[in-house]
Formats: C-alpha cells, structure tokens, sequence
C-alpha cells in the first residue's frame, strides 16, 4: 500500500506499470489468437509466411465480393475481353468432372486461365464429377455415385486436384464441388452422397486446396447444413446454393442459419438461363452473389521457371486449407447455433440450366 499522504514511491509505480503493461499485452496477444486473419483485398495475393521447420506456408485465401457469373463452355479471350465492361468480376469454370454437361471446353487452357486472370477476372472452378444416385436430371443419371463412394470420392477429389493443377490454380483455391439437385426424403441416397461428398473434401483438403459445395438449396445443400447442426466433420468449407428468386439472398437463405458459412464462405446463384450482351458479345448465364474464395493463379513466367503449386505445396499429410479454415462445418459460431427451422415453402429448388454444366 502507498506510504502517508496517499503518495507510492517511485520504484513502486515503476513495477505497477510494467504489471499492468505484461497483462495488457498478454490479452492483446489472446485477442489477436483468436481474431480471424487480415481480409484480403478482391485481386490482391498475400505472399505466403515462413511456416516452422522451414516449409512454406500455404498462401492465404484470396476473397472477392461481388457479382459472379457461370456458363457452360468457357468463353473466348474475346468475350470475357468485352465483358470487362459488365457488372460481374468473377467467372465460374467447369474444369473438370464425368458428369460435365459441356465436357470439351476448348477455350479452357493454362493460357486462357492467365489471361483472364490478367484481365482482373477471379476465377470460380466446379468440377462436376459423380452425382447423388437420386439424382433428378435424367442427363446425370449415368454418372450416378456408386457402391463405394469414399474410395471414389477420394479418387474424385485426387482428380479434381490434378485439372486445377494442370489449368495453373495454386494451392489455397477453392475448387466447387458440384451436387446437382436429388429426391427429398431419400435417407439412403442421401447418406450416400454424404459420404462421397466427405471424402471428396478431405482428400482436396489434405492435397492443400479448399473444398468448396454446390448446390440446390432444397436438397444438396439443406442435407449438409443439417450435417453441420449435428456436428458432421470434414464438410465443405465454403457454400455454394442456388435458389432462383431474381434476385440475391445471400446472407438471409433460409436453409441456412445465419452464421452459417460465413464471414467469407457463401455464393447465391440467384438465376439461371439469362442472356446478357456486353461489348457486343451474347451469352447465356446463370447469376451469382458472392462473398467467398476465389481461385489462386500462377503467373506463367512462375510456371516455365518450374515453380508451380506441387513443388510449393507443404506437406500433404495435413493439407494447409484444413488447417487454416473453420472446421469445414460453418465457422466456430457453428456449435452455438439454435437448431434451423428448416426450408422455406415461398420459394422453389432452382431448375437446372440448359444445357447444365
């Protein structure tokens, strides 16, 4: 305690401030622990840390907010040229998968991939591999899931990885696993399509890719956000849902709760089958909201002096995204969130496209 007349000496004070200083310090560090990593500007890639042990860190995750579009076949350098000028900043590309509807993609090439990208274009890849055996579109019935859906859905995800690396994708980018909508009710067909879907994830998560969903709002993606409720592991770590009310939902859909799939986790195709013209050039597309990853690009002189995603990549045996990325379930509000009330009557399952990726 102070001696008379209230007043500490010196030394005293001295030691008080560097207490006070040592516990402010202490629940500044514990704050920035548990505070998520710095936002990442739309175009912008963060060089990548020094991890322990030498091993390169894997890059950050490259965000993008804003209008999204996707189309069947890969458009020409000349189109997307003319659709600078268009409201959207991001293009979905199907770059691989069986059950493609557009399976040839001309245009789609490591040097088409650069280019957009130099253009200021981010890049959203689907692949479109197996499809639940309820599947609804006729069209998606042959590629139907099989007796052994993780070991397919491993080999899946090792393929999906392999195209995005051939197409110049670096390691931390999202790649879209696309569900496309299947019979409510089917308790079978679903914990099938579960179990590909798991596996599909962890093997594109320990390859150091970020598994990403999409969805029919109805179907693919009201089963996975009832696998989050219940705690389900290994689920996609961004969601893609498609319910086609004209207009964007992206933070009020009501299959999901609210925190769900956020900050920085969620695409809203919002219609389908529209036709657009920018700079004189025509095509029909499906309309998306985002708030979400968007694809990592190697620059082509990094490519020919060898340096590519694989020799960069850390350790496949723990895949950096699943490290870095909330337990691929929703976030870590997930685990307080009320149970959801379930989908909404207003507003029917998104039709499938024409023809449908």
């Amino acid at each position: 305690m102070p001696p008379p007349g209230g007043r500490a000496r010196p030394w005293r004070r001295a030691r008080v401030r560097i207490l006070v200083g040592a516990v402010v310090a202490a629940l500044a560090g514990a704050a920035l622990a548990g505070a998520p990593g710095p936002a990442v500007a739309p175009g912008r890639t963060p060089a990548a840390a020094p991890a322990p042990g030498g091993l390169a860190a894997a890059p950050a995750l490259v965000h993008y907010v804003g209008q999204a579009f996707d189309t069947c076949e890969a458009p020409s350098l000349a189109v997307m040229k003319a659709w600078r000028s268009s409201p959207y900043g991001a293009v979905g590309i199907y770059f691989g998968g069986r059950g493609r509807g557009c399976p040839t993609q001309q245009e789609l090439t490591p040097s088409w991939v650069a280019s957009v990208d130099a253009m200021g274009w981010r890049l959203l890849p689907l692949f479109v591999g197996s499809q639940a055996p309820c599947v609804n579109a006729a069209a998606k019935r042959p590629f139907a899931i099989g007796s052994s859906p993780v070991s397919q859905g491993t080999r899946e995800g090792g393929e999906a990885v392999r195209a995005a690396q051939a197409l110049g994708l670096d390691v931390s980018s999202p790649l879209y696993l696309d569900i496309e909508a299947y019979e409510q009710g089917d308790a079978e067909c679903a914990a099938t399509t579960l179990s590909f879907v798991r596996a599909w994830n962890r093997e594109v998560s320990r390859l150091g890719y970020v598994p990403g969903y999409y969805s029919s709002a109805d179907t693919g993606v009201q089963d996975i956000e009832a696998e989050r409720r219940a705690g389900t592991r290994d689920l996609p770590a961004v969601m893609w849902f498609a319910r086609w009310l004209g207009r964007s939902a992206l933070y009020t859909e009501p299959v999901l709760q609210p925190e769900a799939w956020t900050p920085h986790a969620r695409i809203h195709q919002y219609a389908g089958n529209v036709t657009e013209a920018y700079g004189g050039r025509r095509l029909a597309i499906d309309r998306n909201a985002m708030d979400a990853p968007v694809a990592r690009v190697i620059p082509m002189a990094m490519r020919a002096a060898g340096v590519t995603d694989s020799t960069r990549r850390p350790d496949a045996a723990g895949g950096p995204a699943s490290a870095r990325l909330p337990d691929a379930a929703g976030g870590p509000a997930s685990a307080r969130l009320p149970d959801a009330a379930g989908a909404s009557a207003r507003a029917r399952d998104a039709a499938p496209p024409v023809p449908r990726p």
